[in-house]
């Protein structure tokens, strides 16, 4: 899937969405970094330049993409409440949930 099909898949679960296909293609782009540091810890910066996203994992960049989206202002959050809604985040980057299934990799990638 190239980031156009990603981007317009995006766009579908986001619906309505007020942001600009760059804005939206950052964060395909950071999704992208997340699972590619996940894979490849110890990779050199500019060995990440030449990798794709394995195809099992485009849908998770997605996933995290919205993520990312969804939480945007609320970066860190450790507690809200307000009107009886409860917010709490573990952390400030993307739970484990979403990244338990992205296995890191032995040897160089191909």
């Amino acid at each position: 899937m190239v980031d156009s099909e990603k981007l317009v898949e995006l766009k579908l679960i986001l619906d309505p969405i007020n942001d600009d296909d760059s804005t939206l293609l950052s964060f395909l782009h950071l999704a992208k970094d997340i699972i590619l540091n996940r894979m490849y810890p110890y990779l050199e910066d500019e060995e990440y330049e030449k990798l794709t996203v394995p195809k099992r994992y485009e849908n998770k960049q997605i996933q995290i993409a919205v993520y990312l989206l969804n939480k945007r202002g609320a970066d860190g959050q450790l507690l809200h409440i307000e009107n009886g809604i409860h917010r709490s985040y573990k952390n400030s980057y993307v739970p484990e949930d979403l990244m338990w299934d992205v296995l890191p990799s032995i040897g160089i990638p191909r």
